[in-house]
């Protein structure tokens, strides 16, 4: 008979930007898996990932087997819709992500570019998929998402030092947006430097609603330096939001991010795709032609970035939300559990990957089997497996999952 709920052990990655030692929750959480090593203290942990990306992929706790073969010899477990339009595989890739400094300034490039960059440099993109994702705050969260809205743009860009970034143009329209992103991003770093410096010289409360902006340069200065285009791109064309534990974004593919600090659960359609024009050294940056053509426009203030948390109907005893975007791979569950209480999940028509964030307790499943739940413990669920919860203490699960 073959396992539809098996235990996983996954990988963990070391980028410089990651939480040092045992401040990164992606450490702490993946520590936890039996078997797998101490915290370095000396590293950096960035980010754990959960399913069947071939860079960073899971496998069986039990066996060593490779979550991805496991599941090309039993297709059955991920059911007929998905296997319908993705075959024996999980469409989607959640992440556990700490970072104490920001990640670089990014695009997902959508479907069609995806496409056409893998068959150019697949090296380099390394598969055809788009990557809409989801952000969720574990700790205090803040980072770069989407716009500005445009006449708040255009009110900034009327400060000294900033006009020459804008085309000649008559309306202030996305289209000019497109053109001022190249400009920033195209600029020698002496010029960002100064402009950084004479923004800084700047009395905040001729920033209007932004009297952030100065303090948020300065800070940004000391991480990628002051002559990183990033810096400016972010801190006077986008959405800087701080976010509490349980909130949570949606970028969609093309939109424009950058992750500053906190730990989060992250979802993605499976995708490793991104351009990077700043926030990193150089060497690594991505041509901005191609970051500018590939630029979409949405979403246009915070408000729209948000995602709503949502009671689910998956959860029998209302201790179940839902983090559901706008799109067909994935959506996220959130079980939350007080001392003594249960919930179940009623039978999910997919494949799922589930991951204990606090506490501990038992999952109870078909066969009169049960696993013990700890904190950093990872499952897949086939498809068509309905789930029973309990705890002593009390337990927090994120299970994503596609139908």
């Amino acid at each position: 008979m073959v396992d539809a709920v098996v235990q996983l052990r996954c990988g963990v990655k070391n980028d410089d930007w990651g939480k040092k030692g045992k401040e990164s929750i992606a450490a702490q959480l993946w520590s936890k898996t039996p078997n797998n090593a101490a915290i370095d203290h000396s590293k950096h942990y960035s980010e754990m990932w959960l399913g069947t990306y071939p860079s960073n992929p899971s496998y069986l706790l039990s066996t060593g087997e490779h979550l991805g073969e496991y599941l090309k010899k039993h297709p059955e477990l991920v059911g007929k819709s998905v296997h319908d339009r993705w075959g024996p595989e999980i469409p989607f890739l959640p992440k556990i992500l700490s970072f104490s400094k920001a990640l670089p300034l990014q695009i997902h490039p959508d479907l069609k570019l995806a496409a056409q960059l893998h068959k150019e440099h697949p090296d380099k993109y390394g598969d055809t998929m788009h990557k809409p994702e989801i952000a969720i705050a574990l700790s205090k969260f803040e980072l770069f998402a989407g716009w500005k809205p445009l006449k708040d743009i255009q009110a900034l860009f009327e400060l000294n030092h900033l006009a020459r970034y804008i085309p000649e143009s008559g309306q202030f329209n996305d289209e000019t947006l497109r053109q001022v992103c190249k400009a920033l991003l195209s600029a020698p770093p002496k010029e960002v430097a100064q402009t950084m410096k004479d923004l800084q010289a700047i009395p905040e409360s001729q920033f209007g609603a932004h009297t952030y902006i100065p303090n948020l340069l300065s800070r940004l200065a000391k991480q990628y330096g002051e002559g990183d285009n990033g810096n400016l791109v972010a801190a006077l064309l986008m959405n800087y939001m701080t976010l509490g534990p349980g909130d949570s974004v949606f970028v969609p593919a093309d939109s424009i991010h950058a992750y500053l600090e906190g730990d989060i659960v992250e979802c993605m359609a499976r995708s490793d795709n991104v351009i990077n024009t700043g926030f990193c050294p150089a060497a690594d940056r991505d041509s901005v032609e191609l970051f500018g053509q590939a630029l979409s426009f949405v979403p246009h203030n915070a408000q729209d970035a948000l995602l709503p948390r949502r009671k689910s109907d998956k959860g029998l005893n209302g201790k179940t939300d839902v983090y559901a975007p706008p799109i067909s791979e994935f959506s996220v569950l959130c079980t939350t559990l007080g001392a003594g209480e249960s919930e179940t999940h009623k039978a999910i028509l997919g494949p799922s990957l589930m991951i204990v964030t606090k506490g501990d307790g038992q999952m109870k499943f078909p066969g009169n089997q049960t696993a013990e739940l700890k904190e950093g413990y990872v499952f897949f669920v086939g498809q068509g497996i309905a789930l029973d919860f309990v705890t002593d203490k009390g337990m927090a699960v994120y299970r994503a999952y596609a139908e």
